[in-house]
């Protein structure tokens, strides 16, 4: 959401609090290295100086300076509407890809896939099986707590393919969020669901699959449903 993954943004907020604490404070360096969780003072100043450029022991030093990083404030901007859609289970013919549970990861692995697929034919093939709604290519987004996650290229068909993974989208209360564009700005449009429009819906997740269904089988033109239910 903010271009920076959970574990580099605290890495860099404890760097800069920990300079302050240097700067400001007459606590030892043993404290401080208990204070923000490394295993010896040889560690503290090993991450200090490679963050900082300088030794842990010369931050107050005339003249020296230190990097710091503020804290990330969300301001939330409603826009837009959004077309809620009723939808019984529909099957349909997919071709796998398991996720990592580092959504970040995913941001890179995605693209590939949907590349490799055009090259290789797998998109023609599926394009080739989709006989009934909703009408379009499909990237089913398949997380839960329990299970693999997994991702799915996919038409909706009533047909069966012994080459291709079948699944069933269950039933389920559709959000439907329109965006054009790369795949870049199918990333940037999700983080604007999570970010602007779910926190002032009145609704949240639901136990079901997140879908894009592309108009295009270049994937330049895009319709996100997303499954929500009511909080």
């Amino acid at each position: 959401m903010a271009g920076i993954t959970l574990a580099e943004y605290i890495r860099r907020r404890k760097m800069s609090l920990e300079a302050v604490d240097l700067q400001n404070g007459d606590e030892r360096i043993i404290d401080i290295t208990e204070k923000y969780g490394y295993r010896s003072p040889t560690a503290f100043n090993r991450a200090f100086q490679s963050f900082h450029g300088i030794a842990h022991s010369s931050v107050k030093d005339e003249g020296v300076s230190v990097k710091s990083f503020s804290s990330i404030v969300f301001r939330i901007a409603v826009k837009g509407a959004t077309e809620m859609k009723q939808k019984k289970h529909f099957a349909s013919l997919a071709y796998l890809q398991p996720l990592d549970k580092e959504i970040e990861n995913n941001f890179m692995v995605v693209p590939k896939m949907w590349q490799d697929a055009s090259v290789n034919g797998t998109i023609q093939e599926l394009a080739g099986m989709m006989d009934t709604p909703p009408m379009g290519l499909l990237g089913v987004s398949a997380c839960n707590d329990e299970e693999q996650w997994k991702y799915f290229i996919a038409v909706s068909s009533t047909k069966t393919s012994g080459e291709f993974e079948e699944y069933t989208v269950p039933a389920s209360t559709w959000a439907i969020f329109s965006g054009t564009g790369t795949n870049q700005s199918i990333q940037e449009l999700e983080q604007r669901i999570i970010t602007e429009r779910l926190p002032t819906s009145g609704y949240e997740y639901a136990n079901a699959p997140d879908i894009e269904v592309y108009l295009n089988p270049d994937s330049q033109n895009a319709r996100i449903p997303v499954s929500k239910k009511k909080g």
